[in-house]
């Protein structure tokens, strides 16, 4: 009877540990131009942007982070290792990280852009790639489980709330935007599944006049467990 009695006081005390927190981290993979947007200078000119957002219990935006990969000319057929250096003008996309709250989701948003104004979008990826994986507060980000946000609003609010102030809707035309994708994960789902590893593959295709592009562009969003140290005094 009393080992019974210890046994169950063990089982309450070790169901009551907290677990350790996951964290999620974006990481672009592979990018192929199966096709270009630009036929006539048979080069497209392409920059990325992506963000990790997180949610709360109540489903309140807590977090956010932002990455950029970019600007750099792509020809027909020509393949990229996103994690890898090529020539000096292809760094790799470096990856973001985001703690995932407890009984919270995430939400990581990838959108590839070919650019017209090559000056501006070196600005602007400058801005981007200089607040890389700094995690923001975004205080006033309106974004609700009520609301249809694409993939690009998710970026755009991103950097919004990193204090950028750059509203990617307002840069864009229909013509500059190639694709755009989104995964949501939740921190129920992957406690239960013990699911560690999400490859995300994203099939980018359109018409710009006569021509038509194809991107293939592959992510993976990993989850890896973070154990909390104590605060020394």
């Amino acid at each position: 009877m009393r080992i019974i009695l210890f046994l169950l006081i063990l089982v309450q005390i070790f169901g009551c540990v907290r677990q350790p927190a996951l964290t999620a981290q974006l990481v672009p993979r592979s990018l192929k131009a199966i096709n270009l947007e630009e036929t006539l200078t048979r080069r497209d000119e392409l920059m990325m942007a992506y963000s990790l957002t997180s949610y709360d219990a109540q489903n309140k935006a807590v977090g956010v982070v932002n990455g950029g990969w970019g600007v750099v000319p792509v020809q027909k057929d020509q393949q990229i290792d996103l994690q890898k250096s090529g020539s000096e003008s292809i760094s790799p996309a470096k990856p973001i990280s985001l703690t995932l709250p407890r009984n919270g989701r995430i939400v990581a948003s990838l959108v590839l852009i070919e650019v017209d104004d090559y000056t501006r979008a070196r600005e602007t990826m400058a801005k981007i790639q200089k607040i890389h994986n700094v995690v923001a507060i975004p205080v006033g980000l309106l974004i609700t489980a009520t609301e249809v946000l694409t993939p690009l609003k998710y970026v755009s609010a991103g950097l919004v709330a990193s204090g950028v102030g750059l509203q990617l809707i307002d840069k864009l035309d229909e013509d500059d935007l190639l694709g755009q994708s989104s995964v949501e994960l939740r921190e129920a789902d992957l406690r239960k599944s013990g699911q560690r590893l999400v490859r995300v593959p994203a099939q980018f295709t359109g018409q710009h006049m006569q021509d038509a592009f194809d991107y293939q562009l592959d992510y993976d969003v990993l989850l890896k467990t973070v154990k909390i140290q104590p605060v020394r005094q």
